[in-house]
């Protein structure tokens, strides 16, 4: 009899999700990660070795979402990270914008807990990734109202899926791959405004926001939580 766990990450080829991953792999479980890049996954499988496998998915699309979890082994756990939106205003942003927001970030997780339900384990957890907006706007109403959503989701997933836990990662401005990738006229001044608005004067890690993820994964006792990962952003 093995006592190995499985984790599925949609969203585990790069950013927080991958970070997640290589501490999974490092203390010995096994992953089942998925994202829309097939260049980023095969890099992602590269490094994490033996103890990975992964396909292409796409959160958004309900028949990838099927075939990613299609003959998946018992899982102890699914993190939800991935997601690609934009974001805009109430007064002159496009209702389509935000329409496409929910899309992705909301009804993505939604389906991938429903596709993952008959893989999922009696005891697994399964973490769903807001952000710390949904507690303080800044901005986008949207963007704040779908964090909170997806918050409600955790508590009310927790509920109806027991004894399986929900919760929920709220992190802040995180120093990863999505704003490296930014020009420096674009990621300097925002990270500039996000040292002024939290408490610890800094944007934070991938490896932070997955140590995060992984305490809601591992804790049996934590469920229908949000967990704010956010240096203090929403206590000021």
């Amino acid at each position: 009899m093995t006592n190995t766990r499985t984790y599925a990450i949609i969203g585990g080829t790069s950013g927080i999700g991958l970070a997640l991953a290589h501490t999974l792999a490092k203390r010995g479980d096994r992953l089942l990660i998925g994202g829309r890049s097939s260049d980023n996954l095969a890099k992602a499988l590269a490094a994490l070795g033996p103890a990975a496998s992964g396909r292409t998915v796409e959160i958004t699309d309900r028949t990838s979402l099927d075939r990613f979890f299609a003959e998946a082994p018992a899982l102890s756990g699914l993190f939800t990270p991935a997601a690609s939106y934009q974001t805009g205003t109430f007064r002159d942003g496009g209702i389509e914008t935000s329409e496409a927001l929910f899309e992705a970030k909301f009804w993505g997780q939604y389906r991938a807990v429903h596709a993952a339900l008959p893989y999922l384990r009696d005891d697994a957890s399964v973490v769903l990734m807001s952000g710390a907006a949904s507690a303080r706007p800044v901005g986008a109403p949207a963007y704040a109202a779908c964090n909170a959503a997806l918050e409600g989701l955790a508590r009310g997933l927790a509920l109806e899926l027991n004894p399986i836990r929900v919760n929920c990662l709220s992190p802040g401005t995180t120093d990863s791959e999505l704003w490296r990738n930014r020009p420096d006229h674009v990621r300097e001044p925002a990270y500039d405004y996000w040292r002024k608005l939290c408490l610890v004067q800094r944007p934070a890690t991938v490896e932070e926001q997955a140590h995060a993820a992984l305490f809601l994964l591992d804790n049996t006792n934590m469920t229908g939580n949000t967990l704010f990962c956010d240096g203090g952003y929403t206590m000021r």
